[in-house]
């Protein structure tokens, strides 16, 4: 049996690999385009495994998929490519567009002719999981109830926008073909392998290279923090237990504005390099201009992924983050590589 990761080598997927491979031997295929944001470094510790395949292409070359598809015979394909930048979607969103709804369109087109040629026990076991994102969502007042799965779709930026779409082919080929498909919508990922364009590896990147932090708008933007290994668990719970056609929100009960999440960081680096410093990292934040359609607030609730299937989040806010930033400080090599890789 075999279950073939799309994206693996970024920054969510490689996670669920290692994860996967803490519990279980069965094989992975990992396809990556190995675009900016993936990295095979991420994935040293278990590129020697037996039971790993690596195959470098896009999800956008329907030829290759078949190929994969028609050797390996996953159980499940699992969804993880995507253009996931908004502020690069702002900048360039045409990317966004060909990987996120072309790509997911062509994968969806190569699976589907893959499960109609199984057996019916295969078909009948056979799940595909699109990992989405709480931004095809929109956005939420400061005093709305937090997103449910039945909340309309309202995307804000060419990401969103491209992620909802995806969202709707995945449904549509469930609804027309009978495909088994699941989809998730998590909320904001943090923890190891971050790529240091997000906030949090950035913020830590720019204070222990003593550059400024910039903080969009007035920093009260609120964000939903999930630690990564707590979203691996929840995706391994859905695949084995969730329904076919649903969607399940993950989210880590655990809302914090930009501010107050940059200013944690910099307390949490502040008492660690107590001996050296005298002035706090907080002097390093610098307030910008805010990015166009900014979303105000995201917050999800897991009401049913907890009920139905029994997942909770097992991370603290105060212990993940911290848990982060050690990585960040004993893996400076690895920052140090993904920036000459990409500068």
């Amino acid at each position: 049996m075999a279950i073939l990761i799309t994206g693996g080598a970024g920054f969510i997927g490689s996670n669920f690999i290692i994860d996967w491979f803490e519990s279980s031997d069965e094989n992975i295929i990992n396809l990556d385009a190995l675009t900016y944001a993936g990295n095979l470094e991420n994935l040293t510790s278990i590129q020697n495994h037996p039971n790993y395949v690596f195959v470098q292409g896009s999800i956008n070359n329907s030829e290759l998929i078949s190929q994969i598809l028609k050797q390996h015979r996953p159980r499940a394909v699992i969804n993880f490519a995507a253009e996931s930048h908004v502020d690069r979607s702002i900048v360039g969103p045409e990317e966004f567009i060909q990987t996120n709804i072309i790509g997911t369109f062509r994968l969806l087109v190569a699976i589907q002719n893959f499960w109609e040629s199984l057996d019916q026990s295969s078909k009948n076991n056979f799940r595909f999981m699109q990992i989405s994102t709480d931004e095809v969502y929109g956005s939420l007042n400061y005093s709305d109830p937090p997103f449910t799965e039945v909340n309309q779709y309202q995307p804000n930026s060419p990401y969103s926008a491209s992620k909802a779409s995806a969202d709707h082919l995945v449904r549509a080929f469930h609804h027309t073909y009978n495909l088994p498909v699941i989809t998730t919508n998590c909320s904001n990922n943090y923890g190891p392998f971050q790529y240091p364009e997000k906030i949090i590896p950035l913020c830590i990147h720019n204070i222990l290279t003593k550059k400024l932090i910039p903080i969009y708008g007035d920093g009260k933007n609120i964000r939903d923090w999930l630690y990564v290994k707590d979203h691996c668990a929840a995706i391994r719970k859905v695949l084995d237990k969730g329904k076919i056609g649903e969607v399940y929100n993950i989210g880590g009960n655990c809302e914090q504005s930009n501010i107050n999440l940059v200013e944690t960081i910099c307390e949490i680096l502040d008492e660690l390099n107590s001996k050296t410093k005298v002035n706090s990292y907080k002097n390093l934040i610098s307030y910008v201009k805010d990015r166009p359609g900014h979303d105000r607030r995201y917050a999800m609730d897991i009401s049913k992924i907890s009920q139905e299937l029994n997942w909770y989040p097992q991370e603290k806010f105060t212990s993940g983050i911290r848990k982060t930033i050690n990585w960040y400080l004993e893996n400076q090599n690895w920052v140090k590589n993904v920036m000459n890789r990409t500068n």
